[in-house]
């Protein structure tokens, strides 16, 4: 999408100027104060004598409301407060991690290394345990795999729930702290 057509779009929902359809207008100036309902003509007319443009900033009250200021500085100030609302807004993945019961030492460090920086960028992550053949009969060693992992990670994140037990698979979801 060219710049062009993103901004011919944000015209369309804020009409200016001769863009305003309607005969009268509630009009409010650039100090605030309230004019009245007036003309559109003579909206427009004092809007252009202070070198400003008339602005319809609530089109679905009746008479629409519209203000005298400068309309490039007010898209310029929207622009700002979307894009400061888009940067306060995180969405929270959940990251999975899957581990094995019998799993050596250097794995087992470079898998928590993973869930760290997960949790590091307020990531949810899910920690499952598969357990196959033998291993399904002592499902001890899995819960003690899970409780090591929850108490080395404790400084930044912390369990949701209990581990829980599908089938073959153990898991436990583990938050960030706040």
């Amino acid at each position: 999408m060219d710049k062009n057509a993103r901004n011919s779009r944000f015209q369309e929902t804020v009409r200016v100027n001769t863009r305003i359809r309607v005969p009268k207008v509630r009009l409010v100036d650039d100090e605030g104060n309230q004019l009245g309902v007036v003309e559109i003509e003579d909206a427009i007319r004092i809007a252009q004598e202070k070198g400003l443009d008339l602005v319809e900033v609530a089109a679905t009250s009746s008479p629409p409301v519209c203000r005298i200021m400068d309309y490039s500085k007010f898209k310029y100030e929207q622009k700002k407060k979307q894009k400061l609302a888009k940067k306060k807004q995180h969405v929270t993945h959940i990251k999975e991690v899957r581990f094995k019961p019998k799993i050596e030492e250097h794995d087992y460090q470079v898998k928590i290394k993973h869930i760290r920086d997960f949790l590091v960028h307020k990531d949810k992550v899910r920690i499952s345990l598969r357990f196959r053949g033998r291993e399904n009969a002592h499902k001890e060693f899995g819960l003690e795999l899970l409780n090591r992992i929850t108490q080395e990670l404790s400084a930044i994140g912390e369990p949701e729930s209990q581990p829980k037990t599908m089938g073959k698979t153990m898991m436990v979801t583990l938050v960030p702290k706040a």
